[in-house]
């Protein structure tokens, strides 16, 4: 090699190696290169769950679909309804009523005709079909749209409000696709799921999510006494107006449970009842019509962790009595308010919800053995049940009194009971009646009296049931003013309220 062509690859070797040195020095102060560790590699943490294997495939909704959507109806009725029936039980939702559109009555005093929509589902081929009680309830003519088409009239085969529950038959021949009715306990949160109805009257639409949630307590029923059976799915499948009473499924085309109400203040949140709540009571809706429930009397409650100290009990299952209603079957059996019902017959009580469903399962007059944890101790109990309040009577009796001063007024009273004053809080030295509903537009909404306010004189009448308020209104005449004198539990005031009398 001449010496010329010596110093060229010298100083080509020299530049590689200056630009290498640079680099790095680069690379180094902007932070492109990982900084050198001389320790071992650190384990992973042992509270760090191992990743999940991928899912060998996704559901074939469009498959699904294709199975679920012939068994699933269209629900339309007519009834006719007087202005001041048009109630609705919730500010921020209405459960009862969200699947109507326009066309309700008019604000006058006329009977108006009112038209709904909803959706069902085929539970058997003969043309059983269920659907909300909130769908069917109050109407005169329910006509059902199939897949095809095809109208058919449909009749009540039988309603349970308590649980909003109905049961519908159409009124035609033929061999109808039915659903499978899956297992909601066995549901899981997060699972897939499928929601398909009539939203907006938008027949067999098609929306799918996952299980966001199990056991919901909304409070939505309007009888008090039926909301110890809301035990709500939660999903993000989209209900809208018009879902209510459609399937809602799972992967495998099982219902798992129907799709019922929403919460208008959120997005995406819909609840369906669980698919083993219809199946408990749907045998009894096709032989008689209604549910007949087994019946305790007491007012019960989760143990939680101050109650299990207080009580000194070995673990939070179990349902605590907070009072045993008088003359009931359970205080006829000895049992006390501090109780711990931990047994009924075989079934381990867990929780309240427990409780309730294995009681109410069981037929009145039926007798059953409870465990109870009292001072510490086990001991059993055998009460023999009585049969479960209707809440429908209640329901019907009170629309009698439309032409009364009271339901001029748009108010209804109740006395003031162990049962009321626990239910809204009054304290005992509290005296009068309590307002049980207000109806919408009415005298008393305008004055802004609340369900819970307790009316204590009437102009300068002290009334202490519901008989001295009726006494005190009906002296009012037409056109003046009556003045209420009131107890508010919420904020622990007393005050006055101006209504005029129509």
């Amino acid at each position: 090699m001449n010496t010329a062509r010596r110093k060229r690859v010298l100083s080509m070797s020299a530049v590689a190696v200056g630009s290498l040195v640079i680099g790095i020095v680069l690379a180094g102060g902007l932070g492109l290169t990982p900084a050198g560790v001389a320790s071992k590699e650190s384990p992973a943490s042992p509270a760090a769950l191992p990743p999940l294997p991928p899912p060998s495939s996704y559901p074939d909704f469009a498959a699904l679909a294709d199975r679920v959507t012939p068994a699933v109806v269209s629900v339309y009725t007519e009834d006719v309804v007087k202005p001041q029936d048009m109630r609705r039980y919730h500010g921020d939702m209405d459960p009862f009523e969200f699947f109507f559109g326009p066309g309700g009555p008019r604000p006058d005093s006329r009977p108006r005709k009112r038209t709904g929509a909803g959706s069902g589902f085929f539970i058997s081929s003969d043309g059983l079909i269920v659907t909300n009680n909130h769908v069917v309830e109050g109407a005169e003519k329910i006509r059902v749209r199939l897949t095809d088409e095809t109208e058919l009239p449909a009749k009540v085969v039988g309603r349970d409000p308590a649980t909003d529950v109905a049961l519908i038959k159409i009124d035609g021949k033929g061999s109808y696709s039915a659903l499978p009715l899956g297992d909601s306990d066995g549901l899981r949160v997060g699972e897939w799921v499928m929601a398909v109805g009539n939203p907006l009257a938008m027949e067999h639409t098609v929306t799918v999510g996952v299980v966001s949630a199990k056991g919901r307590t909304l409070g939505i029923s309007p009888d008090p006494n039926s909301r110890s059976f809301e035990d709500f799915i939660q999903t993000d499948a989209a209900i809208n107006m018009g879902n209510s009473g459609g399937p809602l499924v799972n992967v495998r085309g099982e219902v798992v449970g129907m799709n019922t109400a929403i919460n208008a203040g959120g997005q995406n949140l819909g609840f369906a009842i669980p698919v083993n709540t219809i199946k408990m009571v749907v045998p009894q809706l096709k032989e008689k019509g209604k549910v007949v429930r087994g019946y305790l009397g007491v007012q019960i409650t989760n143990v939680d962790q101050k109650a299990q100290e207080s009580f000194k009990l070995p673990s939070r299952e179990g349902a605590l009595v907070q009072s045993v209603t008088k003359g009931g079957p359970a205080d006829k059996a000895g049992m006390r308010e501090g109780d711990v019902i931990v047994a009924a017959g075989e079934t381990p009580v867990k929780d309240t919800r427990t409780l309730i469903y294995r009681v109410s399962a069981m037929p009145p007059g039926q007798k059953v053995d409870l465990d109870v944890i009292r001072d510490g101790k086990r001991q059993a109990i055998a009460v023999t049940l009585g049969e479960r309040p209707s809440s429908e009577g209640e329901q019907e009796s009170s629309t009698t009194k439309e032409d009364t001063p009271a339901s001029k007024l748009g108010i209804q009273v109740d006395d003031l009971t162990q049962r009321t004053r626990r239910q809204f809080e009054i304290p005992k030295e509290i005296d009068g009646v309590v307002v049980t509903d207000v109806t919408d537009l009415s005298p008393a909404d305008d004055a802004n009296l609340r369900p819970g306010d307790v009316v204590m004189r009437v102009n300068d009448i002290d009334v202490a049931s519901e008989g001295d308020f009726r006494d005190a209104i009906s002296r009012v005449r037409s056109g003046s003013m009556v003045r209420f004198y009131i107890y508010r539990p919420q904020g622990d005031v007393k005050t006055f309220v101006f209504l005029r009398m129509p």
